[in-house]
């Protein structure tokens, strides 16, 4: 660890809201609580993931049935329904009805959170999740946080889940949201770039809490021949599965770790779930994503999991800003054999590989919290 935890002046009663998917989702709040009991505040992780069902445990029957009879439960039950029905396959319905099923699901999340939660027992309430950041809006005596993980309204249009019209209505409406906050952060410091540009928003809130990682003591070692990991999500729309399977006919040492399983059609070389550990036996990380303005200009989670463990990260040329992740290795589909190629001399690879576990050092969470604990110990 780049610092030593020390007790704060003053132990803080913190909320943290956010929803435990075991993946991305779960990564920074689980280093948030960590990184602040660390420093002797007093801590409740509540995870919302399964607010509407009857269970949270996996593959339990519970997961699939309405958890109370209570109405502001058995609506946000019935909105879920409502979304997996007519908003997932159906493309006329994805386009426009998701408007309307988001923000019901945003104001229930917002009723029964607020009637469930005592926030005024707390110093600082962070929330983790657009769909239950209502709660911060209140009107508690606590300081709010809403560490947003990127602009809602423009990565729900990117996905094809609104009209132009709705576009515009929604990003009106968050932008007045994100003003109300006590503190505002993003998931990585080019999305807030982006807001103040795309929304206007007046930044007088911000305190940037970049993602983080825990660099791993045990890194990766040059293997020939060199191969490549994808690891993470095989069903968001930002992701370009078309793209990952060209790349892997063009390389054929690429193995794809996540779920859920994608269509054997695309002749991924598919190994099913894996924990990030399994990124020692690579020598590349790959990122796909899509041309969108908000990718272009964002952030992907599984790029400081290659980087904890010692990969050159192979990113499309379209993603900007690639100086804040050292290590990168921008690659178009038809280079991206001839520069692992490149790469495939052991020396060539190790100079690259210990830039991006030295990035993955400078972006270590006990690093790129600290703003979070200054702002705790700035209060009287």
């Amino acid at each position: 660890m780049d610092s030593v935890s020390t007790p704060a002046s003053r132990a803080r009663r913190i909320l943290i809201v956010a929803q435990l998917d075991g993946y991305a989702n779960s990564v920074k709040p689980l280093a948030i609580e960590r990184f602040l009991r660390e420093r002797g505040h007093d801590v409740r992780l509540v995870d919302t993931s399964c607010l509407a069902r009857a269970s949270s445990e996996p593959g339990s029957l519970g997961r699939l049935l309405p958890g109370s009879a209570r109405p502001a439960r058995l609506t946000l039950y019935v909105n879920d329904v409502a979304s997996k029905v007519l908003t997932r396959r159906w493309t006329f319905g994805r386009r426009h009805v998701s408007y309307y099923v988001l923000l019901a699901d945003h104001r229930l999340r917002r009723r029964i959170l607020a009637d469930e939660l005592d926030l005024d027992e707390y110093d600082l309430v962070i929330c983790e999740t657009p769909y239950d950041a209502g709660v911060l809006t209140t009107g508690t005596s606590a300081r709010t946080f809403y560490d947003c993980p990127n602009p809602w309204a423009d990565e729900v249009f990117h996905e094809h889940r609104l009209t132009d019209r709705q576009h515009r209505r929604f990003r009106r409406w968050e932008t007045r949201f994100l003003e109300e906050m006590d503190h505002l952060s993003f998931s990585w410091e080019s999305y807030g770039r982006y807001a103040r540009e795309h929304y206007g928003l007046s930044g007088r809130n911000y305190v940037q809490l970049n993602w983080g990682c825990t660099p791993s003591a045990e890194r990766a070692r040059f293997a020939d021949p060199p191969r490549v990991a994808y690891l993470g999500s095989l069903s968001s729309q930002f992701i370009d599965l078309g793209l990952l399977a060209r790349l892997s006919r063009r390389y054929p040492h690429v193995d794809v770790y996540g779920g859920p399983p994608p269509d054997p059609a695309l002749g991924l070389n598919y190994r099913g779930y894996a924990s990030s550990e399994v990124l020692r036996q690579y020598q590349f990380g790959l990122i796909t994503c899509t041309r969108d303005l908000l990718r272009r200009e964002g952030f992907s989670a599984k790029h400081l999991h290659y980087l904890a463990y010692g990969l050159p990260v192979l990113v499309p040329h379209w993603r900007r800003h690639l100086d804040l992740l050292r290590g990168s290795v921008p690659y178009t589909e038809e280079s991206f054999a001839s520069i692992i190629d490149h790469l495939s001399d052991g020396a060539r690879w190790e100079r690259a590989a210990d830039e991006a576990h030295e990035q993955a050092r400078r972006l270590d969470w006990n690093r790129t919290l600290q703003p979070l604990e200054m702002l705790l110990e700035e209060r009287p």
